[in-house]
C-alpha cells in the first residue's frame, strides 16, 4: 500500500476503534469515569461525537486533545477552549485531507451536532472563512456558546501545513440532556 493510501485508511480504522471506546463510555453511565482508551497505547480518548445534520458526512469522534499525534486519528478538542458540552467557546481542530475534508462543503445555515456523554448541543453555522494561523483570537472565550472548527487551507494543497486555516464558526441553537425523555 502506498503512503498516500495509508493515511485515510489509518484515519478510518482509528475512528472505528474510537467509536467502540465511545460506546463503552456512554454505556457506563458513570459521570466521573474517563472514557476507555481506544487502543492500549493510546494517549488520548474520545470526548464527543460531531455530526452534520442533513449531509452525507459520517459522524466523527472528537479526541481529548489536538496534538499532532491525536489529529492523525481524529479531530481534537483544543485544550485552551471550553470543553465540549459546557458553556463557552469550544474549538475543535482536524486534518483537511481526512476527517475535516467535509468543512469545504459546509455553508451558513448548516447544523452541527456535538454530543457528549450527557448532552446533545446543536449549533448553526454562521460563517466560513480563510484566516492566517496567527489569529489566536479565534480561541478566546466570548461569553457565548459557540463552536469553531479549524483545519489547514487550501483543501487541495499538496504539501501539509502552511500559514492559512479554514475556520467554520457556529452558534448554539439548542441543548438537550440525554437523560431527558424526547418529546413525541
Amino acid at each position: 500500500m502506498c503512503a498516500g493510501a495509508w493515511i485515510p485508511a489509518k484515519a478510518w480504522l482509528a475512528q472505528q476503534l474510537i467509536a467502540r471506546a465511545w460506546q463503552q463510555h456512554r454505556a457506563s453511565n458513570d459521570p466521573l469515569a474517563l472514557p476507555p482508551r481506544p487502543w492500549p497505547w493510546a494517549d488520548t480518548w474520545p470526548v464527543a461525537e460531531l455530526a452534520v445534520e442533513g449531509r452525507l458526512v459520517p459522524a466523527l469522534f472528537v479526541l481529548a486533545d489536538s496534538s499532532g499525534e491525536s489529529l492523525a486519528f481524529g479531530p481534537g478538542h483544543v485544550a485552551s477552549t471550553a470543553k465540549p458540552g459546557s458553556e463557552g467557546h469550544v474549538v475543535i481542530a482536524g486534518h483537511r485531507d481526512t476527517h475535516f475534508a467535509f468543512l469545504e462543503v459546509l455553508r451558513p445555515g448548516d447544523r452541527l451536532v456535538l454530543t457528549t456523554q450527557w448532552k446533545r448541543r446543536t449549533y448553526i453555522v454562521e460563517t466560513t472563512r480563510v484566516i492566517h494561523e496567527s489569529r489566536t483570537d479565534l480561541l478566546e472565550q466570548t461569553g457565548h456558546a459557540e463552536l469553531t472548527l479549524l483545519t489547514c487551507y487550501p483543501f487541495d494543497a499538496i504539501l501539509p501545513g502552511g500559514p492559512l486555516r479554514y475556520a467554520v464558526h457556529a452558534s448554539l441553537v439548542a441543548t438537550r440532556r440525554l437523560d431527558e425523555p424526547t418529546a413525541r
